[in-house]
């Protein structure tokens, strides 16, 4: 299914998704303190900040499911105009790892922290060097289709369809 465009809902769910990433990954190291600080001593000198890191990505989690109702069911638009088949296939194996790791970096988080398992939370922490490379993709695609293409791809995540 490939609609014209993005619905109000998807577009919505892109760019707060994309804001409350970008604040976990730069604000998340009082998190990491907190981690390392109960690893090494058995208890957690929680902060309002390590308390905000763990809604924050509780949030996201729950944002991304809908997000993923929402393109299963209503779909998303097919590559961008003037994309060659192997740009579409990059656009297309980026945005499933962005998927992936939108839903891998919450979970991974909320079973180191609530199941106590050390190997989830190293999971974590190298989840998150991989999830800055793909923002860095994600974004570069967007710039390149916006301004090498001129394409209109960018107005897609911007303007409702119809």
């Amino acid at each position: 299914m490939n609609p014209a465009g993005y619905t109000r809902a998807q577009i919505a769910l892109h760019w707060v998704i994309g804001v409350l990433i970008v604040l976990q990954l730069l604000f998340g190291d009082s998190m990491t303190e907190v981690w390392r600080g109960y690893v090494q001593t058995g208890t957690a000198s929680m902060t309002a900040m390590a308390w905000g890191h763990i809604v924050g990505g509780s949030l996201i989690l729950a944002l991304v499911l809908w997000r993923l109702v929402l393109r299963l069911s209503r779909g998303a638009p097919g590559p961008a105009t003037g994309e060659t088949p192997v740009q579409a296939l990059i656009a297309k194996l980026v945005h499933v790892a962005l998927y992936a790791l939108m839903l891998l970096m919450p979970l991974s988080g909320l079973v180191a922290w609530y199941g106590d398992v050390r190997t989830a939370g190293d999971v974590h922490e190298l989840l998150k060097a991989v999830l800055w490379v793909f923002i860095g993709l994600h974004v570069l695609g967007a710039v390149y289709n916006h301004f090498v293409l001129k394409n209109g791809l960018i107005g897609r995540m911007l303007k409702p369809a119809g």
